[in-house]
């Protein structure tokens, strides 16, 4: 159930001469219910097969196993809900974003929802900035947590021992922006580096409710923070569109 650090489906380099790129979309999807206990790798054929279904002209790799040239922004582990997960296509035509959302919502499977579909400039790519993770928590679990989760973000070093993929120490502080109570749940706000993150589990463990999960407490992610969109409080993309075929806004600062 732990998060690993950032990884996206492994694409093949286009063979030299071919037409650049010139249709990406960005899809935003919730993945929940039985769902959530489908793999990473799982996923993937999962969507592929969803392309295939919902026939959308989508660039291939190249080589003897062609796949489409699908990018997940961020991996998620096996048993988390993802919210607002976010996935790239490339397409090798222009469809409007509607037309893509219509016929993929027809293909979904039970556990899956497409939330939206917008247009992004071909050279963009979903570099994962933060997360937030939420955990429910059981009535009279809240005491004395915000004493501790006050003293761990106070703390300006927090070395744990990471047994995967290899044995060593790592100070998770740096990746710890937030702790905070809301009703009925704790929520925990991450930040994603290409040298990694803190792992949600890691976390809750020094928070002393790791045993919460033990017990089969269903983590979500809730938020997936792409550095080039401007995000609303609730954490979709709510920027102004110029109809179904607007670019992507310019990429913004950190």
């Amino acid at each position: 159930m732990l998060s690993d650090p950032p990884q996206v489906a492994t694409l093949l380099p286009t063979t030299p001469g071919k037409e650049p790129v010139r249709n990406k979309v960005r899809i935003r999807f919730r993945k929940d219910g039985d769902l959530r206990l489908v793999s990473h790798h799982d996923l993937m054929v999962c969507f592929e097969r969803m392309l295939r279904r919902a026939d959308l002209p989508f660039h291939s790799t190249q080589g003897f196993h062609p796949k489409p040239r699908l990018v997940f922004a961020l991996s998620l582990a096996l048993g988390i809900v993802g919210c607002e997960e976010v996935v790239e296509l490339e397409l090798s035509a222009p469809l409007p974003p509607e037309e893509i959302h219509a016929r993929l919502t027809r293909q979904a499977p039970p556990g899956l929802t497409f939330l939206s579909v917008r247009r992004i400039d071909p050279r963009a790519r979903g570099h994962v900035a933060g997360v937030t993770y939420r955990l429910a928590l059981p009535p009279g679990r809240g005491t004395g947590l915000p004493e501790r989760m006050a003293q761990l973000l106070s703390v300006p070093e927090c070395w744990i021992e990471r047994t995967r993929p290899q044995a060593r120490k790592l100070d998770i502080r740096p990746y710890l922006r937030d702790l905070r109570l809301v009703p009925g749940a704790v929520e925990m706000d991450l930040g994603v580096t290409p040298q990694g993150t803190a792992r949600p589990g890691e976390i809750l463990a020094l928070l002393g409710l790791s045993d919460l999960l033990d017990q089969g407490a269903i983590l979500e992610r809730t938020r997936l923070e792409i550095t080039d969109e401007t995000l609303s409080p609730g954490g979709l993309d709510r920027s102004p569109q110029k109809g179904p075929d607007a670019d992507m806004r310019a990429s913004e600062a950190r």
